[in-house]
């Protein structure tokens, strides 16, 4: 069934490929660029400067929506000084081929488009809203039905921050819990696993302790049966996550 928010998906999807595609290939190829970095760093710091303005202000109204304040904020602010950036030190047109310039210039729109959209609808889940609204259900592909933009980008920070930059030894990744046995480091099911990420769950029932009037928080646990879980923070704070 067609929600509210798949609605608003494809017009955001609609209005900033079209807008995007209009700056031609070479614009639209740094656009589209600068979208998915500033994704990413949105995505990295986010928490720790959510944490820093919950301390400016102690109403359950401010604290509750500081973590979407943070992400959407630092992503436009890291849009606008890399559109900056790129404008002051490159072309924005180069002459090609037609056809290419047509795929081209269309096909970097889409990606900044898909990618504007995916993080959106992503910043959704920090916000203050009901576990679900407007047809958004966290546990639904919240487009059409048919695919879920928020766990392919949820997905793709994840792979990001195990594999590209990663930084040497354990070093921290975008989402845990960090699952093991105590006795070995083992991770645990039939994989091993070590990480379990828990973003989309994690905020689902943060949304609803907020409808509550309780701002949760992070801590690390110990089972009965030797196996230890660093807890993510939802609530902010701490460091880059990657």
């Amino acid at each position: 069934m067609l929600g509210g928010i798949d609605i608003i998906l494809l017009v955001i999807l609609g209005l900033v490929t079209w807008s995007v595609a209009s700056e031609g290939m070479w614009g639209a190829a740094l656009t589209s660029l600068i979208v998915v970095i500033s994704g990413l760093l949105a995505m990295n710091f986010f928490e720790p400067v959510a944490g820093i303005l919950e301390g400016t202000g102690s109403s359950l109204w401010w604290r509750s929506h500081c973590d979407i304040f943070a992400l959407l904020g630092l992503f436009a602010a890291s849009v606008a000084v890399l559109r900056i950036c790129t404008d002051r030190i490159s072309p924005r047109f180069i002459s090609s081929d037609r056809f290419i310039y047509g795929i081209g210039r269309w096909g970097a729109g889409l990606l900044a488009g898909y990618v504007t959209m995916a993080f959106l609808l992503t910043a959704l889940h920090t916000g203050p809203f009901p576990r679900n609204f407007w047809g958004f259900t966290p546990e639904r592909r919240n487009l059409l039905g048919a695919v879920a933009p928020d766990r392919q980008w949820l997905g793709f920070t994840q792979w990001v921050s195990e594999e590209t930059l990663k930084w040497p030894g354990d070093g921290k990744v975008f989402d845990g819990p960090q699952t093991y046995r105590v006795a070995t480091r083992e991770g645990i099911g039939p994989r091993k696993n070590t990480t379990w990420p828990s973003f989309i769950i994690r905020y689902a029932t943060r949304r609803q302790q907020l409808a509550s009037g309780i701002v949760p928080g992070g801590g690390s646990t110990t089972s009965s049966s030797g196996v230890t879980i660093q807890k993510g923070t939802p609530a902010g704070g701490g460091g880059p996550q990657f």
